[in-house]
């Protein structure tokens, strides 16, 4: 039987995880959003892609979540951006409802579903999502350490004029100016990027890619990242749905790994069709440790204003 994955959110990055997914032929495709027509047209203008570029997924858009029932896999990128003089807290208040919603919706019609959460403040939103669902921690995780080892990937290949195919790359931590790059797990073709370039083309990388996603949204000015974040979700999705057992870092419920409790953060896992089978500790220097400490306090402070919220 054909696998499912239901896409809530339209919008840019949604769309784009729904083409992606459709023209990999990973499974069947359901778009959905509030906003009439949005995810009806989407969905017909990508079926009608299909004859060209070769794939038999089945895609449908909708308003409802009827459609979304028994999924595999529910990508939620539902959610408003931060728009200017908009707080923080304004952010997470409008999102976590949003969030708290869909996920309401969505594990009811689909109990066995593995959640990956795009929507931000990502970190705060894995919480809500986890809470809204009831579902057990290695089914509800967050896409940021993908996107964020992506770009450094990118960035690492840049620099050196190498194939993207031959880096490899581990950014660790929140999804946000807290993130923690590694440079000494990132290798080109096993040769950690340390033996390839100074310490400070490394930290001028390092800090490229901490404000990977502001660097995009001050060049489109009207809005944000979509392409590499849609890729990043897919990615996640695809190691799920064929049982590929990848090690990806991801945001997830950690209960003493790495020293941290009862906190959404981002670690190495191993991703199969269970969801999360397997949370790698890689062993951290005090510089890396720290780094890692202040991240996990950034989210915790998410944490408490969510409480605050009463989520």
């Amino acid at each position: 039987m054909k696998k499912k994955v239901t896409v809530v959110g339209a919008g840019n990055v949604g769309a784009t995880a729904a083409q992606r997914l459709a023209e990999k032929e990973l499974c069947d495709v359901v778009l959905v959003d509030i906003v009439e027509g949005v995810p009806q047209g989407k969905s017909l203008d990508l079926m009608e892609a299909a004859p060209i570029e070769k794939h038999d997924s089945h895609l449908v858009g909708t308003n409802g979540y009827e459609e979304s029932a028994d999924s595999d896999i529910v990508i939620i990128t539902a959610g408003i951006p931060r728009k200017p003089g908009m707080s923080r807290d304004d952010l997470i208040k409008t999102n976590a409802g949003i969030v708290k919603n869909v996920t309401e919706q969505v594990a009811k019609l689909s109990p066995n579903a593995i959640l990956i959460i795009v929507s931000n403040p990502l970190d705060a939103m894995c919480h809500v999502a986890y809470a809204a669902s009831g579902f057990p921690k290695n089914r509800v995780l967050g896409m940021a350490g993908v996107l964020d080892s992506a770009r450094f990937r990118a960035f690492i290949a840049m620099e050196l004029n190498v194939s993207v195919e031959n880096t490899h790359a581990f950014v660790l931590g929140g999804h946000g100016d807290t993130m923690v790059p590694l440079p000494r797990y990132s290798t080109v073709a096993g040769i950690p990027i340390t033996e390839l370039m100074s310490k400070e083309r490394i930290d001028a990388l390092v800090k490229r890619t901490a404000n990977g996603g502001a660097e995009i949204v001050s060049l489109l000015k009207t809005g944000s990242a979509y392409y590499a974040p849609a890729s990043a979700a897919v990615e996640m999705a695809e190691s799920i749905l064929k049982d590929k057992k990848k090690i990806l870092p991801c945001a997830v419920y950690l209960q003493g790994e790495y020293g941290f409790n009862d906190l959404f953060i981002g670690v190495p896992v191993k991703l199969g069709e269970t969801g999360i089978e397997q949370v790698i500790e890689i062993t951290l220097q005090e510089d890396e440790k720290a780094a890692l400490a202040k991240s996990a306090a950034a989210v915790e402070e998410l944490k408490k204003t969510l409480k605050n919220l009463g989520y």
